[in-house]
């Protein structure tokens, strides 16, 4: 049982507003704070927090940047043997604006070193052989393709940030991991809230596997390659950050998945591992781990069939 993130690494710089800035606008911010991110690393570290035989492959800069980034994922059980220093990059960052009160936010991110993650970097025994794939598109579209080809595991392809794929890509996937506005940009269509029976449709739309929305603070919707489409409901619990929420949902849905669990329960346990982890501050400041998510579970609603 294992779990390969083929992803990246980034430094994020936390900024905490009373409210989110419009275009064009300034707005003064009460807060910063330093803490490691990057939508790989995040997932990384949310499956090592839930469970053993969690592996990262990515890159990092030759610098402080790099090694505080590469502590934290080892301190969160994760095995960093194949992230590999770039000598002439930076280390990837993030400027997050967090919102007081809703801990809603936005993201800015410069790739550095995640630009320079390569096709021939995920040729390593961790991306053969493990049992779940986890990918997401903060580096080389190329290396996230070659990693889909390479692995004999299920892969699992978290489309962020947001832009079109080739049908041969979303070919490769057993699991595609969307929220409603990456699954707008993957079905050509506007974004925008749709009603559950439509985003299905959407979801239906785009690849032949199975396809998991995900809806924020209202859940996930299961949409299996066959069988019935699922809205799977969170536990109710009190926001701070939601910064990274979306991350630890499909590192919660790897370790699942890697474990042996079904779609349905599996997108259950994620459910519950993400509104944990937005009770604290920033992407990994409330990662629980899995006496946690279990503890939570009873109290979660079953999930319903779509009528």
């Amino acid at each position: 049982m294992s779990v390969t993130v083929v992803g990246s690494l980034n430094e994020d710089v936390l900024v905490t507003v009373a409210r989110l800035p419009g275009r064009g606008e300034t707005v003064i911010g009460r807060a910063t704070e330093v803490a490691p991110g990057g939508k790989g690393a995040n997932q990384a570290a949310a499956a090592g927090r839930l469970g053993p035989g969690v592996h990262m492959v990515g890159r990092v800069g030759e610098d402080p940047a790099g090694s505080r980034q590469l502590a934290a994922l080892a301190a969160a059980g994760v095995n960093v043997g194949r992230v590999r220093p770039t000598p002439g990059a930076p280390t990837g960052s993030a400027t997050i604006p967090v919102e007081d009160g809703t801990g809603e936010n936005l993201i800015v991110v410069v790739p550095g070193a995640n630009g320079e993650l390569r096709p021939e970097d995920i040729d390593v025994e961790s991306v053969h052989r493990a049992s779940v794939l986890l990918l997401q598109l903060e580096v080389p579209l190329e290396t996230v393709w070659a990693a889909a080809r390479a692995t004999t595991g299920t892969v699992v392809l978290n489309p962020a940030p947001a832009q079109p794929l080739p049908a041969d890509l979303l070919a490769e996937v057993d699991v595609l991991v969307p929220n409603e506005h990456e699954l707008a940009e993957l079905a050509g269509v506007a974004a925008g809230e749709r009603p559950p029976t439509e985003l299905a449709e959407l979801a239906r739309s785009v690849g032949s596997g199975s396809v998991v929305v995900t809806l924020g603070a209202r859940g996930a919707l299961v949409v299996p390659a066959d069988g019935a489409v699922l809205v799977q409901a969170p536990p109710a619990v009190t926001p701070v950050d939601t910064t990274g929420a979306g991350d630890c949902f499909c590192g919660a849905l790897a370790q699942a998945l890697a474990r042996g669990a079904d779609l349905g329960p599996a997108v259950r346990y994620a459910v519950t591992a993400a509104a944990l982890s937005t009770t604290g501050p920033g992407a990994r400041g409330a990662l629980p781990d899995d006496d946690a998510v279990r503890a939570l579970l009873p109290r979660v609603p079953e999930a319903v069939p779509l009528d």
